[in-house]
């Protein structure tokens, strides 16, 4: 069972995929909808029961915002019965989860500011109505929002700039530091996050590799050192933000009663300054392990991997990164460095993440514990195993 003092020495944990950002298709904005890709919507207490099954306890989930709030200020808490009652049946306990990449369609876009405003209001409600929920991802992966919406200009905003982007991101990083202010407020709860997780590897021994993979870092982690108060490692970066958002964000800097969230898959590693090789499994999770005590040295915060999956390899080699991935965060442990968990992402295939949402085709995206038919595939046998042994070691 649970401890009910904190979050835990480690869990090994399964989410539910429910990105929903805008893309186009056609010329026209389309919203993606990975609930409804995968009938979830049809499935929600079994696919949560599924997950319990396999000796999990905690369970990444978030019902889509624009759901929740379909007009400004008038809520629907329809998803959110369902799923915490289903939870309570299966003995989950749920990371809770508001944003997941799409606003509702009342806000346009993550550059105007006008979103984090309803979303705290949207984050206070939810308290008031639901007094259980302990542990929260406010906003699922801030900096790769960020990033895909204002400076990639491939979702929602669709703004490709450097200033676009770093308001963008100071208003994400506001708005998660905002609802957990307001989950301090009102019970003794935890913020358990979510980030994408750049790891560069320089292939050449150049000074221009080596001057890239330092920068590919560093605007990589501007994210992390807004939430903790840090200096920006990119000078001038938010120069053109208003200074008083700034201080605000300063101000509500996280540092205790937190767990921040590296999400870590194969392609998550990149080659910098040449072709990529065929790095084996072992070497992908050896950069990955040196790269998060990188971070760790930096920030000095406990972590866990809130997302990793076999993504861009074949499902014959799931089994095999799961378990290398176990023994790194079990050198990882041995060496003090406090890894809290992994999160296998996600219980089911997902739809169109082989082009990152953009091509919105419905092509599955092979990478779940179970198919689109619900059948389960060998990897989640050896996650039960896994669950059931505890702590890797």
């Amino acid at each position: 069972m649970i401890d009910s003092s904190g979050f835990p020495d480690f869990v090994w944990s399964i989410g539910e995929e429910g990105s929903d950002p805008f893309v186009m298709r056609l010329g026209e904005r389309y919203r993606q909808d990975q609930f409804a890709a995968s009938d979830h919507y049809d499935h929600m207490e079994a696919d949560l029961a599924t997950i319990a099954a396999l000796g999990v306890e905690v369970v990444r989930y978030g019902t889509p915002w624009r759901l929740a709030e379909p007009a400004p200020g008038v809520y629907d808490w329809t998803l959110w019965d369902r799923a915490l009652d289903a939870c309570d049946a299966a003995g989950l306990e749920p990371v809770v989860e508001f944003l997941h990449f799409g606003l509702p369609d009342h806000f346009p876009g993550f550059i105007d500011g006008a979103w984090v405003d309803g979303f705290v209001r949207y984050v206070s409600a939810f308290l008031e109505r639901y007094p259980g929920p302990r542990w929260f991802t406010p906003v699922n992966e801030p900096g790769i929002t960020a990033r895909l919406s204002a400076r990639f200009g491939v979702w929602n905003d669709m703004i490709a700039t450097p200033e676009g982007h770093a308001q963008a991101l100071a208003n994400i990083v506001q708005a998660n530091l905002e609802a957990m202010a307001l989950v301090h407020a009102d019970r003794d709860g935890w913020w358990v996050g979510s980030e994408g997780f750049d790891i560069p590897v320089a292939v050449t021994d150049s000074a221009e590799a080596a001057g890239d993979v330092e920068r590919i870092r560093t605007l990589g982690w501007l994210v992390w050192d807004l939430h903790f108060g840090h200096e920006p490692g990119v000078p001038n970066y938010f120069d053109t933000v208003d200074a008083a958002q700034l201080a605000r964000i300063r101000s509500l800097a996280q540092h205790d009663q937190l767990v921040a969230g590296l999400d870590i898959y194969p392609i998550s590693v990149t080659a910098v300054g040449g072709d990529r090789p065929d790095w084996s499994i072992r070497e992908l999770i050896d950069f990955s392990v040196a790269e998060i005590e990188r971070w760790h040295d930096r920030y000095d915060q406990p972590f866990w991997i809130a997302e990793t999956s076999n993504l861009t390899l074949p499902l014959d080699q799931q089994v095999l990164w799961l378990n290398e991935f176990s023994d790194g965060l079990a050198r990882l442990r041995a060496d003090g460095r406090p890894a809290r968990g992994l999160c296998w992402y996600s219980r089911g295939d997902q739809f169109d993440w082989q082009t990152a949402l953009i091509e919105p085709t419905g092509a599955v995206t092979e990478v779940g514990l179970f198919d689109t038919e619900r059948v389960a595939r060998p990897v989640a046998a050896r996650f039960k195993e896994l669950a059931n042994e505890g702590p890797p070691h």
